[in-house]
């Protein structure tokens, strides 16, 4: 194999790296429902305690974050518009350092990572990444009673 082939096998090796991050980055703060990724039988369902404040009436989003998480700001504020324009959600931010049992419960593998929760803590879909507000937004209607899913300037 001369020079030719290697660069052959580079220009490859190049093209696949790159198709391989293209999609990662297109996945990246999309939410995914379906599967239980929690060990356990009922280990996808979170109470006030696991979570250190309390459950929103139609749904919770969790955050967990990472001391310097970078992505895990413009996520909070995401989270925190959402959770203030829409009745009955609350946000939760969990520390995954502080919190290594969920962590591992819930098979959280990088930050930020956001769980929306239904009224009852159990998981419906989650989202690694920054997730767009419009995202969050859609994800929470999965969860969310009809009558209740108005937003509070909807209302005003």
């Amino acid at each position: 194999m001369g020079v030719t082939g290697g660069l052959i096998a580079l220009v490859v090796a190049l093209a696949a790296a790159s198709a391989l991050g293209l999609v990662l980055r297109r996945r990246a703060g999309r939410f995914r429902a379906g599967r239980a990724r929690a060990a356990g039988p009922r280990a996808d369902v979170l109470t006030e305690a696991d979570l250190g404040g309390p459950l929103g009436q139609q749904a919770t989003l969790v955050q967990f974050s990472t001391e310097f998480c970078a992505p895990c700001r413009p996520t909070r504020q995401i989270l925190g518009q959402v959770a203030g324009m829409v009745d009955g959600v609350s946000h939760v931010e969990v520390d995954a350092a502080e919190r290594l049992d969920l962590v591992r419960r819930l098979r959280i593998n990088s930050t930020p990572t956001v769980l929306v929760l239904g009224p009852d803590g159990a998981v419906a879909t989650r989202a690694v990444g920054v997730p767009r507000k419009a995202d969050v937004i859609a994800a929470l209607g999965s969860v969310t009673r009809p009558a209740s899913s108005g937003t509070r300037a909807e209302a005003e």
